[in-house]
């Protein structure tokens, strides 16, 4: 049996999840890397990323290096002694430092690899209508999501999941993922698996023009661009009314299939709800979040404002 040191590295709540595991099930955690503290909202006062705060209140040592390729922090990293590397949802890491560790380097994805490697694995899964996904563990290499994979765990995707819904899930998934690889690397009873060179479908990084609502689309596409979006970083469109327009955040839709003559993007409001004419039927914005203002259900928008017959989106 080999005995684990851990040096866990990630930012977000998703990998705050799989550490808190790490930490209830007694494994020796020797080091925590994170990203730097940064300015953040009107005050610009300096934020923490999730993984520095659950390791402060667990009293892990923590490392925030600005440079992961610098003599100061690779110092810092061997003095922690680790024998084995954890990674969700950090940077992409130098040679120097995921091939230190006696026992290796691996990284937890929220795909089943090698679909979906980059940096949005669950929003695309959702985007493209995909009806199951999962996660794999699987050592680093010199390349992005490429590696030889250790095991992976499936799951499958319901017709109206968010990927917020999903992500939560995952992380349960992922956490459960990594203690069964770390029984396999303590046991040496790791069987790994060539990942093929090609892939199909890419979890491309998101953007504001990737995230835009394109009305001629399929009633199916739209929907699922809202709830591979949702509840961040959102779908958007602009809402138009004579002269007047706003960037909307469309969070929450429904499909209503039904044969009308409307063009696309023509806003059709009652005094409780808002559909949009598109191809095949309508679109059912059931939540929305316009500039300034609070994500709120459209029902509760609509007791706050009158649109004309002429509103539409686009």
């Amino acid at each position: 049996m080999n005995k684990l040191r851990i040096v866990f590295m990630g930012t977000p709540d998703f990998a705050v999840g799989i550490l808190h595991t790490l930490y209830t099930e007694n494994h020796e955690i020797v080091g925590v890397v994170t990203a730097p503290d940064r300015p953040a909202g009107r005050g610009q006062k300096l934020k923490l990323s999730a993984v520095k705060e659950y390791a402060l209140s667990k009293g892990i040592p923590i490392l925030q290096p600005t440079n992961l390729k610098s003599e100061a922090f690779l110092e810092e990293l061997r003095a922690l002694e680790a024998n084995l590397q954890i990674v969700v949802a950090f940077r992409m890491l130098p040679e120097a430092v995921w091939k230190m560790p006696s026992l290796g380097t691996f990284n937890l994805h929220a795909s089943l690899l090698p679909d979906y490697r980059g940096a949005a694995p669950i929003n695309w899964a959702i985007i493209n209508g995909e009806t199951k996904t999962g996660v794999s563990t699987f050592f680093i290499d010199e390349k992005i999501d490429t590696g030889a994979i250790i095991l992976q765990r499936e799951t499958t995707i319901s017709a109206n999941e968010t990927a917020g819904e999903l992500h939560d899930r995952l992380m349960h998934l992922g956490s459960e993922a990594v203690s069964a690889t770390l029984a396999l690397i303590a046991s040496n009873r790791v069987h790994l698996q060539t990942q093929p060179a090609e892939e199909t479908k890419t979890a491309y990084k998101l953007n504001k023009e990737n995230c835009k609502i394109d009305w001629q689309e399929s009633i199916e596409r739209i929907h699922n661009l809202v709830r591979g979006l949702s509840p961040y970083p959102a779908a958007w469109c602009f809402f138009e009314d004579g002269d007047k327009e706003w960037p909307v955040k469309v969070l929450e839709t429904e499909i209503e299939i039904e044969e009308h003559a409307h063009p696309n993007g023509k806003l059709i409001c009652s005094k409780k709800e808002m559909r949009v004419a598109v191809n095949k039927g309508y679109i059912k914005i059931n939540k929305l979040q316009f500039p300034a203002k609070k994500p709120m259900l459209t029902a509760d928008l609509l007791n706050g404002i009158q649109l004309s017959l002429d509103a539409r989106v686009k």
